[in-house]
């Protein structure tokens, strides 16, 4: 439910485009206290300029019309004087995160440049190619998933027949470098920047992903630590993305890929990418469902999962419900309130469900699992969610910054606001190296543990 998208003009600041996966933060002022260069006359114009964009755009487009109690006005007379008179440009971040900070609210942000460029840059010599970011593809993949876990990169997952796994890469191996980039320095500036956000799993798996990610075909040189943490150093062809392709609105093409399979004993397992192309993904589950209603229970992956249609939500939480009159909850914006309704179907499964989520699972997976939870409907196992739950944007600023806001508020069934708290787990279970090296998922595990359980004690009853 993020919306991200392309350079429109010069005067506009730009908008990264990176199709629904939320990039979002609270950045304050680290990482940029390095030494520093005057701001020249030029460079304080577009500072001027950018604090001028922020303050109009949360009081235009802040889903609150009273911005929380807050005096926008004299908090701009104030805090611009500030920025005009500014020497360094830690002091303009300063007092932009003084401004926003003055909202008492998560998700609004300013983007150090350089970090910003961690994010959703190129991120080594293909930036090179003249192009805009926004127009050089990224179609191509490894089929490598990550996890940062202890200050490294570790392969938590690798698809079936892509360019990893016939390179012979395996869950708890170590990503060293990539290409020229040496990984845990990138992480470990990224992780200080997000220290205390609920987005830092979900910021610095991307920070990884992207630099997995090129045109169909071409080469990346990965060193990776095996499980002997011996050195491996491959050169990954990238190959196109699994799944089908599906476009929304002005975003890059997206391919959305669904997997079912049974999990011993009798337990029906789902997993999809993205909650995108309804026409696909929806019929999946149902087959998954109508299926396997006698199975013993079901786990649904939503893992890594950066969300997309929160109306999609609705729909699956439908064949888990036999009784009308539950909602996942309510979005807030400023001229309406859209509650998330569960329209029930005429078969639903009703045996133990457990969700899987993650820090990489956001916007409409926290919706769902959040509501899930909150109607005590399902076991949520796994790491707490992104905390990224509401319709927002990511821009780059005139003076070259990154600024990121909501414009909508989001209550889960439970009463609690998602943004900026995520999903707490039922059962907290964190990627685990020695289980991943012996092939054991320990969140699934989890999972699948728990759902016999359920069924003993049901039994015995």
């Amino acid at each position: 439910m993020i919306r991200m998208t392309s350079e429109r003009a010069a005067r506009i600041p730009r908008r990264a485009a990176v199709a629904l996966l939320p990039l979002l933060g609270i950045f304050g002022c680290a990482a940029t206290q390095r030494s520093e260069s005057p701001l020249s006359a030029e460079q304080r114009r577009l500072c001027v300029e950018s604090f001028d964009y922020v303050w109009q755009t949360v009081r235009d487009k802040h889903w609150d019309p009273k911005l929380n109690g807050v005096d926008w006005d004299a908090a701009r007379a104030e805090l611009r004087p500030r920025v005009e008179a500014a020497h360094l440009m830690s002091e303009v971040r300063l007092a932009l995160h003084d401004l926003l900070d003055r909202l008492g609210q998560s998700h609004f942000g300013i983007i150090p440049a350089e970090i910003y460029h961690d994010v959703t840059e190129e991120p080594d010599d293909r930036a090179a190619s003249g192009k805009p970011a926004d127009d050089r593809p990224h179609d191509g993949v490894t089929g490598i998933d990550t996890r940062a876990v202890d200050g490294a990169a570790l392969v938590v997952r690798v698809e079936p027949d892509s360019p990893a796994a016939k390179a012979g890469v395996r869950p708890g191996w170590i990503v060293r470098r990539i290409g020229k980039v040496d990984v845990g320095p990138v992480l470990a500036r990224v992780a200080e920047t997000y220290e205390e956000s609920t987005l830092r799993e979900l910021i610095l798996a991307r920070v990884v992903s992207t630099r997995l990610e090129a045109p169909i075909g071409e080469t990346i040189e990965v060193e990776f630590a095996d499980g002997n943490d011996q050195s491996v150093k491959l050169s990954l062809v990238t190959a196109e993305p699994p799944g089908e392709a599906a476009r929304l609105g002005n975003l890059p093409t997206t391919h959305i890929w669904t997997r079912t399979a049974l999990v011993e004993p009798n337990i029906t397992y789902f997993r999809f990418n993205m909650f995108l192309a309804p026409e696909r993904v929806m019929p999946a589950l149902a087959d998954a469902v109508t299926s396997n209603l006698n199975a013993g229970g079901m786990i649904i992956d939503l893992r890594g999962n950066p969300g997309g249609l929160g109306a999609m939500a609705m729909g699956m939480a439908g064949w888990f419900f036999e009784q009308a009159g539950q909602h996942l909850g309510t979005m807030y914006v400023r001229d309406t309130n859209i509650r998330f309704v569960v329209m029930p179907r005429p078969e639903t499964f009703s045996r133990p469900l457990a969700i899987l989520v993650d820090g990489a699972s956001a916007s409409t997976s926290e919706i769902f699992a959040g509501g899930m939870k909150d109607l005590r409907r399902a076991r949520i196992i796994g790491e707490r969610t992104a905390g990224a739950a509401l319709p927002s944007i990511i821009e780059r600023l005139p003076n070259g910054d990154g600024f990121q806001y909501a414009f909508a508020n989001y209550v889960s069934a439970g009463g609690e606001p998602l943004e900026g708290k995520g999903v707490i787990p039922d059962e907290e279970v964190a990627p685990a190296r020695p289980a991943l090296l012996q092939g054991v998922d320990p969140a699934l595990e989890a999972a699948r543990k728990w759902i016999i359980a359920q069924n003993s004690a049901a039994a015995a009853r």
